[in-house]
């Protein structure tokens, strides 16, 4: 049986293409045929993800000023219009659920999101009730990935989120690290217990994670979110006074940004990465990276060695 969210964007696209004459597709071939960006399956699983999704740390915590939160909704309405999917949030990250929440509502985009949260507590009974909480402040009646968040408390939250997803409380389940901390642990987990996602840092500057993890998760079937991919913008910011490479227009990369997602994307192992941003341009051109041609393993090299020596 397909999988409600490939069910639901099936059917939004079927009444979309009715009207236009077209012949209905499983929404990321329809998608793929119309230029939107390249999708990445779930080993294993009836899901196909849109390679760039957005992340929410830091740009999506403003609180109740409406201004920001508009801006915010200007933000989603854009990742969607151009073909994204995946919006990644923690209770961890202060208000950036409730944002989320506010722009699927005034969008009316539940149906477009493929949501995933964490949980994040230290109380070992709590994961569920935290998850009811986040969905509250979403707006969903479920996510469609619940990650442990940075390993805290991973076994107890991990076992919940096991039943949960027995249950059909949460369609699929993971953990998270960054900043390249705790990769031993995250290799034991992904070896050991059956999940569907691990989420790590990886970028052409932070690349450890291409030692093992990366090959194991395309070992056990995992989906690999990257997070970090600009280094909280401390990499492109960097790179912005430098001019950039005539080559890279060889893969269709129009600025640093989308060179380094290129690289990110380039990995086989990598389903999505969640760059966060606060305008409507960059996530129209983060998404717009997510597009072949994608560097071969030369290339990846020669963006990697540029950028190290900058």
């Amino acid at each position: 049986m397909a999988d409600q969210y490939s069910l639901k964007r099936r059917r939004l696209l079927q009444g979309l293409m009715a009207g236009a004459g077209l012949t209905a597709l499983p929404f990321h071939l329809a998608r793929a045929q119309g230029g939107g960006p390249l999708t990445r399956p779930l080993p294993g699983r009836d899901i196909a993800l849109p390679a760039v999704g957005l992340g929410t740390w830091i740009t999506f915590n403003v609180g109740d000023n409406q201004r920001l939160l508009d801006n915010c909704a200007d933000v989603m309405a854009a990742f969607f219009q151009n073909g994204g999917a995946m919006i990644d949030s923690s209770p961890m990250y202060g208000s950036s659920q409730n944002t989320v929440g506010y722009g699927l509502n005034k969008l009316n985009a539940r149906d477009q999101v493929f949501s995933a949260d964490k949980i994040w507590t230290r109380d070992d009974d709590d994961g569920r009730e935290q998850a009811r909480q986040s969905a509250d402040l979403w707006q969903v009646d479920r996510f469609d990935l619940l990650q442990v968040h940075n390993l805290v408390s991973w076994q107890a939250h991990l076992d919940t989120l096991k039943a949960m997803r027995d249950e059909g409380a949460v369609r699929t389940i993971g953990i998270t690290t960054s900043h390249g901390r705790r990769h031993g642990e995250i290799e034991r987990i992904m070896s050991s217990e059956p999940i569907d996602f691990v989420q790590l840092t990886y970028n052409p500057v932070d690349r450890e994670a291409e030692d093992r993890l990366l090959p194991l998760a395309r070992e056990k079937g995992v989906g690999v979110i990257v997070n970090r991919p600009f280094q909280r913008g401390a990499l492109t910011q960097r790179l912005a006074s430098e001019p950039l490479p005539d080559w890279a227009s060889e893969v269709g990369a129009g600025s640093w940004a989308q060179l380094i997602l290129k690289f990110i994307l380039s990995h086989p192992a990598v389903t999505c990465t969640i760059p966060a941003t606060t305008r409507v341009d960059h996530v129209t051109e983060n998404l717009a990276a997510a597009r072949e041609p994608l560097p071969d393993p030369e290339f990846r090299r020669r963006i990697a060695d540029t950028i190290q020596s900058l």
